[in-house]
């Protein structure tokens, strides 16, 4: 195997060892890409006015997320399908997660019941909902999740319709054969097969996620559990302020990596302004585009407590199963402890905003 020395090794060889359709759908954004590559872009705007003469002869990258402590600022945000990249799926990211000290999302598209998913974490996994047209399955899908020991529900809230993806459009993206929405199977909303002229996943979206979903149905969803509540999907100050009011215990500043809404803005663009509206009264946590470990700093010194890897972790599963998902973590844990050093960090609360320089606030 190629020496992998950084996230761009890590896609490089993915694409080699995936089929086009998977690596497309995996890679690709909304309509144009704009927001995908804006997204990226937007943290090589901003510069590092690093500090000297501080003592890092050591390094602390522990914190806390939602009162859970984990070893290092990252957490693995939901992507879909991993067994698309991998036939162990979302258990070799999980396992990797978890000897990682951290966070795993699980995806309510995820190919893996989330009984088995739970069973096999060493770490805390937290669930990522869609709310299916069909509330009751809705309701089933998080009491599994409860029930399974989920820490915490991930309410994603930028999909009413699926984005205009067109290389899946092209592809007539689906999933291959003995492939699944697995745990929504028992509700008979597994299958997300081939549709003419468009892509499966977007029909499967037309048909079954409730687009009437609103911030009214916030009760309902709280009333279904007492597990923590996140909204993902925020890059309004105004909707964070909301999400405050509705009893949110925290909010994922994320654009969807890119693939809903072209042009939209780029999440560290977001950031700061919604960190600074809702100050310490909810958590704040971003993803989208972070490639190497000062995009961490950034992310960290903007008001993020933590930030989450989406499509690096599919990379790293594609080249090497939990290796590889572990073999990126550790990268950008180890990128981080360098940016740290070189900022002048010692620890996580020494990233303020001072060190940096170039941002701008468009909100």
């Amino acid at each position: 195997m190629a020496e992998l020395i950084n996230v761009a090794d890590y896609q490089k060889l993915a694409r080699e060892r995936l089929h086009a359709h998977a690596f497309d759908y995996y890679a690709s954004g909304a309509n144009d890409g704009m927001t995908l590559r804006e997204t990226r872009r937007a943290y090589d705007r901003i510069e590092l006015a690093y500090r000297v003469l501080v003592d890092v002869a050591t390094r602390d990258q522990q914190t806390q997320v939602l009162g859970t402590a984990i070893d290092t600022p990252l957490f693995v945000s939901p992507t879909a399908f991993h067994k698309m990249a991998h036939p162990d799926g979302e258990l070799a990211t999980v396992r990797a997660a978890g000897a990682a000290g951290t966070i795993m999302v699980l995806s309510s598209l995820s190919n893996t019941d989330v009984e088995a998913v739970v069973a096999a974490a060493s770490g805390p996994v937290w669930f990522q909902l869609y709310v299916y047209r069909d509330r009751e399955a809705t309701a089933a899908l998080v009491q599994r999740a409860v029930d399974a020991g989920c820490e915490a529900i991930v309410l994603t809230v930028d999909a009413p319709q699926l984005g205009q993806r067109e290389a899946d459009v092209r592809n007539r993206f689906h999933l291959p054969t003995g492939l699944s929405v697995k745990n929504m199977l028992p509700a008979g909303y597994g299958a997300v097969g081939e549709t003419p002229q468009e892509s499966g996943l977007a029909a499967y979206f037309a048909s079954l996620i409730d687009p009437s979903l609103n911030w009214s149905d916030i009760a309902w969803l709280r009333s279904l559990s007492s597990l923590p509540l996140l909204i993902k999907g925020i890059v309004r100050a105004d909707d964070a302020r909301r999400a405050v009011q509705a009893g949110a215990e925290g909010i994922v500043v994320s654009n969807h990596g890119g693939r809903q809404l072209d042009t939209s803005i780029a999440t560290i663009d977001a950031l700061g302004p919604i960190a600074r509206a809702v100050g310490e009264e909810i958590e704040v946590l971003v993803d989208g585009g972070i490639r190497r470990g000062t995009d961490i700093v950034k992310a960290l010194a903007l008001g993020a407590k933590a930030v989450g890897i989406g499509r690096p972790v599919l990379w790293g599963l594609a080249v090497d199963g939990e290796g590889g998902v572990a073999g990126v973590l550790a990268l950008l844990r180890r990128e981080l402890d360098l940016a740290m050093a070189l900022c002048g960090a010692p620890n996580l609360a020494a990233l303020t905003p001072d060190l940096l320089v170039g941002v701008v606030d468009r909100l």
